[in-house]
């Protein structure tokens, strides 16, 4: 292909791209329509980016590299004015009502508002906010609270699934005490529980809190150790009806994945699953650790009964709220119906992406997201990598950050940052660099340990060196799925 026959190559492509993203835009209009004036630019821009990932532009985008263009990539807030700029180069006009105002300036405006309402003030502009967990210890230590102020700390997470009401107050008034005295304010993020399923051991292994297992074994899950005998290894999951949804064939994961197991046969309220790997020299399943269902729609409310009684408090002390194995778009609406009945001016909602189907529905969380003037969406790694694979985490995580790029809500990256150094004080190779990944988000996470004021001035530097080289990435668009099964609806 010639230089000018490229070019024509270049001109067609993307002027065709420019008509289908209108074309999408307009389809999806009443949706546009119904959402909160201040997101209505964003999801347009989401649309138009959606529809532009519905195509592969490998070979588009490597022609544009070659001559000199932008070859779109880090254009995901204001994709389809960058189609414009590009074209306006090779000698396309526009008349002025049709100029796309979402243009570079104008995304990074609004997606820094949005950061702002949600983690406040930054104390160093040029990297994210910076989260800190909150551990029971913290209610009884004011100074710890004042030195994270001091070394950075923009949000105190506290996890709904430990402690109780008491304890989170103790929190919270230390915390604003520490503030006040400071002048260092600080945002309080309160996480919901959600429907976490962990192991309850029936039978054998229950006194001991533990029973040991081997490859190949099969075991049971089960509600009841009823109809088992004293040698059979029986964990019932604490969320009543899972067991029903689960098929032969399904994958089962115990522990975070150091457990892998796989369903062999089912029956009335019982499940036979096939373990066929233990990743841990101690081959035993302790109570109260993590079960996932990676391959089983599992029909359960992502707001439980107990979430449900946190909320007048969550209402009354936080200023965000922590969404926990959102699925669907009717999740998001549950949660804000049931926050609207308690306050005129609930706590904006983060809403954590940590299932399969939560990936898969991305697009239409953050549409009905946008009902609200602002929200953030939290990359939860811990269960989302067990869930999908550790293998596909690195591509997901990826595509979760262009995709809340494209509708301009912050982005909180979560699980593990650093976590070799909190708890033990030296770092691996690997975590520093997954926490310069960090810097491509507007918060970061960080978990609770023994050293995190250390973590916390390592992470400082790290995302300060690393903020300098970001803008620098270039990806190449193949189509994604995502994109395709929106676009459909």
């Amino acid at each position: 292909m010639t230089g000018s026959a490229s070019l024509d190559f270049i001109k067609k492509e993307l002027i065709s791209l420019e008509k289908t993203m209108a074309t999408d835009v307009v389809h999806k209009s009443g949706i546009i329509a119904s959402l909160h004036k201040d997101q209505k630019e964003a999801a347009k821009n989401l649309v138009e980016y959606l529809s532009v990932r519905n195509r592969d532009l490998r070979v588009l985008q490597d022609a544009l590299h070659v001559h000199g263009l932008s070859s779109l990539a880090s254009s995901e807030s204001h994709i389809r004015r960058q189609v414009q700029a590009i074209l306006e180069v090779l000698g396309e006009t526009f008349p002025t009502d049709h100029i796309d105002i979402c243009d570079f300036s104008f995304s990074k405006k609004k997606i820094d508002e949005k950061s702002h309402l949600l983690f406040g003030h930054k104390t160093i502009p040029s990297i994210p906010s910076l989260m800190v967990t909150f551990d029971s210890g913290f209610a009884d230590s004011y100074a710890l609270i004042k030195s994270l102020l001091e070394n950075g700390m923009n949000v105190a997470r506290i996890n709904c699934a430990h402690d109780d009401e008491a304890t989170w107050s103790k929190m919270i008034n230390k915390l604003r005490k520490a503030s006040k005295r400071t002048g260092i304010d600080c945002k309080v993020y309160m996480d919901l529980a959600g429907p976490k399923i962990r192991t309850v051991l029936l039978g054998k292994g229950k006194d001991k809190g533990k029973v040991k297992v081997k490859e190949g074994e099969l075991i049971w899950l089960a509600e009841e150790a009823k109809g088992f005998g004293q040698d059979d290894v029986v964990i019932s999951p604490n969320v009543p009806g899972i067991i029903g949804f689960l098929k032969k064939g399904d994958r089962v994961y115990i522990d975070d994945g150091v457990i892998r197991a796989t369903v062999e046969k089912t029956k009335s309220g019982k499940a036979g699953i096939r373990i066929t790997r233990i990743s841990s020299e101690k081959s035993q399943i302790k109570a109260e650790k993590g079960i996932n269902f990676p391959d089983t729609l599992i029909q359960i409310p992502s707001l439980t009964d107990f979430d449900k009684a946190c909320l007048p408090f969550i209402c009354e002390n936080a200023d965000l709220v922590g969404y926990s194995f959102v699925r669907t778009a009717a999740d998001i609406s549950h949660l804000r119906k049931e926050l609207k009945a308690i306050s005129e001016h609930p706590p904006l909602m983060i809403i954590k992406i940590e299932t399969p189907e939560a990936v898969s529905n991305l697009p239409s969380l953050l549409i009905e997201g946008m009902k609200q003037r602002a929200f953030g969406v939290m990359i939860a790694r811990g269960d989302l990598a067990v869930e999908i694979g550790f293998e596909r985490m690195g591509e997901i995580q990826e595509e979760i950050l262009w995709i809340c790029e494209a509708a301009h809500v912050p982005v909180v990256w979560a699980t593990q940052v650093l976590e070799s150094l909190n708890k033990s004080g030296m770092a691996t190779r690997s975590e520093i660099t997954d926490a310069g990944q960090a810097a491509n988000a507007e918060c970061v996470m960080i978990n609770k340990g023994d050293h995190t004021i250390e973590v916390m001035e390592t992470l400082k530097d790290i995302l300060q060196r690393s903020a300098e080289h970001r803008v620098k990435k270039r990806f190449r668009f193949r189509q994604l799925k995502i994109a395709e099964r929106f676009l459909k609806l």
